[in-house]
């Protein structure tokens, strides 16, 4: 499993062997449920129980402004900051040719449907800051340039608390290239 090492795979095995109760049964129910019920959001590609995930059903949220993410758990660290209200769409990945993944192996078909359909006033791009983000950033862009909305990406630069000397030159050209006034 991804995140668990030989060693806590040892452990967790050893656990499950001597383990007395049926807690171990209740642990498989739950991954058995899990794969069962949970699946892709027909709108967004978050996860779901029902057609739509509880984002896409929510009234409340922001309905104009879109987020595009490379996967469905690049929304959850977004959604712990409280700071967007808008909706979201997952890509499923992005292009990286030298992992034989193109436009058509990614969810910009029905991003593009979805732009079609839903009168977005801006669009949020949300995706890495690497050459593969940046391509599959651009190749949107290309496609949604006559759109009559807004195109944004999130800001990027210095993490919050993180000094100057341990970050890159990218990360440094990106935070001076983003600086914003102080307000008085």
């Amino acid at each position: 499993m991804p995140g668990i090492g030989p060693r806590s795979a040892e452990r967790i095995a050893l656990w499950l062997v001597q383990i007395r109760g049926d807690q171990p049964d209740h642990i498989a129910r739950a991954i058995t449920t899990t794969r069962e019920t949970v699946r892709p959001c027909i709108l967004c590609g978050f996860f779901a129980t029902g057609e739509l995930c509880d984002i896409c059903s929510d009234p409340t949220r922001v309905q104009d402004i879109l987020c595009i993410v490379e996967q469905p758990t690049d929304i959850l660290p977004l959604e712990k900051t409280s700071a967007f209200r808008g909706r979201y769409h997952s890509l499923g990945g992005r292009i990286a040719p030298l992992d034989h993944i193109g436009p058509e192996d990614l969810r910009i078909r029905e991003l593009l449907d979805r732009v079609e359909k839903e009168p977005f006033s801006e669009i949020i791009f949300a995706l890495a800051a690497d050459v593969e983000g940046e391509a599959t950033t651009n190749y949107i862009v290309d496609l949604l340039k006559n759109k009559p909305v807004a195109l944004t990406r999130i800001a990027r630069g210095l993490p919050a608390g993180g000094g100057l000397e341990s970050a890159d030159e990218l990360t440094l050209y990106q935070a001076l290239s983003g600086r914003t006034s102080i307000p008085r």
